[in-house]
């Protein structure tokens, strides 16, 4: 059956439309909020994909610092450093060895007797302390009296005076508390240096602060020579004898040898006794107390 429109119908559906504008709106406002819907997603779309770039770009990986530390560690250490570095032992220090002095002191409380020599010299006390020289051997003491006692010797080193014919020196301490003030100033036997061979009378001489009285010995070989000086000074109620000796071997006329320089050798010896000091002596008050006592306890 063929449907046959009318121009009158036509024109009836065209003002119905027409004549219904709400339908007209309503579409046009579907598609209006259709677009905005589409573009709302869309922007949410991008928001959200811009976000998670965010995102990713803030959790990915740092590049590691040299030395595998973070540029706080580098400023502020961590305990755990801090330990570390301080079990870390300071470099040591080097320490400057002290330079010790060039002279030595002697005491000697028995005797009073302290002086200084060089730290050089040789130093026997007691009974070692009895000196030689290669011409007389034991070089005796030179008490009037008899009684004395050896208290110290300083040797010079053997190989002090090189190329010459020096051969020994030496200062000797001796005391002797069995002789008084007048006989300390004698001597048992004296200078026998003069040409005519008559003693030679002691000399009156002045060593540092202390007044002495003094002699001196002379005695040679064929090859062999001993020169000695003795000095006597009375103090604490004792004599006190010092004694500056030289021995040199021949006479210097083979291969070349000199003479020792004898004034050189007995300076060093008399510098030994300007520094000679007598301190007092009390070991025999020291001892009377302790028998006291003793015999006090029985």
């Amino acid at each position: 059956m063929t449907t046959i429109w009318k121009s009158g119908d036509k024109q009836s559906t065209k003002q119905a439309t027409n004549n219904n504008p709400i339908s007209g709106t309503t579409l046009s406002s579907c598609s209006r909020q259709r677009k905005l819907a589409m573009a709302t997603i869309t922007g949410a779309a991008i928001l959200g994909l811009l976000l998670t770039m965010s995102a990713c770009s803030k959790q990915s990986p740092k590049p590691a610092l040299s030395g595998g530390s973070s540029p706080s560690a580098s400023v502020t250490p961590t305990p755990a450093a801090t330990l570390v570095s301080a079990a870390v032992p300071p470099a040591p220090v080097k320490k400057t060895p002290r330079k010790r002095p060039a002279n030595v002191t002697y005491n000697d409380a028995n005797s009073g007797v302290s002086f200084l020599y060089p730290r050089k010299f040789a130093l026997t006390s007691g009974d070692k302390a009895q000196p030689q020289l290669a011409a007389i051997g034991d070089v005796p003491m030179n008490f009037a009296e008899p009684g004395g006692v050896a208290v110290s010797t300083v040797a010079l080193p053997s190989g002090a005076y090189p190329g010459t014919d020096f051969e020994s020196a030496f200062f000797n301490v001796n005391v002797n508390r069995s002789v008084s003030e007048q006989e300390c100033a004698q001597f048992a036997f004296v200078d026998t240096r003069n040409a005519d061979g008559e003693p030679v009378d002691t000399e009156k001489v002045k060593i540092g602060s202390a007044h002495m009285e003094m002699t001196s010995s002379f005695s040679a070989s064929a090859v062999k020579q001993a020169e000695t000086q003795y000095y006597h000074s009375y103090e604490n109620g004792a004599c006190y004898e010092y004694v500056l000796g030289l021995g040199t071997e021949g006479f210097a006329t083979e291969g070349g040898i000199e003479h020792v320089n004898r004034d050189e050798v007995f300076a060093k010896l008399e510098k030994i006794l300007a520094t000679v000091k007598i301190n007092p002596v009390e070991q025999e008050h020291v001892a009377e107390p302790a028998v006291a006592s003793i015999a006090g306890s029985k």
